[in-house]
């Protein structure tokens, strides 16, 4: 089972949705990068339940990302903040005068904000 790593980004925003067993064994295949002996072991049922865990539990992070679409969401928002602030920072360059300057903190601050949220 080769690992999808989009899948870690998956768990950190849809984890909760899941049931205990998917979470815990996605969490510890992907994050921990431990085998899928090592997770059956550690949570208590068969490799081949672990695997089954796993694939529906992926099943289901790729599911809610098509109806709810919050990592794609995120990596928007990302996206467009870096783009914003490299504006801003050249922007900052220019001897635009003060007023100027008092908009590009602004601009500046409501950007960390934005980033702090997502």
């Amino acid at each position: 089972m080769g690992k999808d790593l989009s899948i870690s980004v998956l768990l950190d925003f849809y984890k909760q949705l899941l049931t205990q067993k998917q979470g815990d064994a996605l969490d510890l295949y992907y994050n921990q990068d431990l085998s899928l002996s090592e997770i059956a072991a550690h949570l208590g049922i068969t490799r081949q339940g672990v695997r089954d865990n796993i694939k529906r539990g992926e099943n289901q992070l790729f599911k809610l990302e098509e109806e709810i679409g919050l990592a794609g969401k995120f990596a928007k928002v990302s996206a467009i903040c870096d783009i914003v602030n490299s504006y801003v920072q050249k922007l900052s360059e220019m001897e635009l005068g003060e007023g100027a300057n008092e908009y590009l903190a602004d601009i500046s601050y409501n950007l960390k904000q934005i980033e702090d949220i997502v």
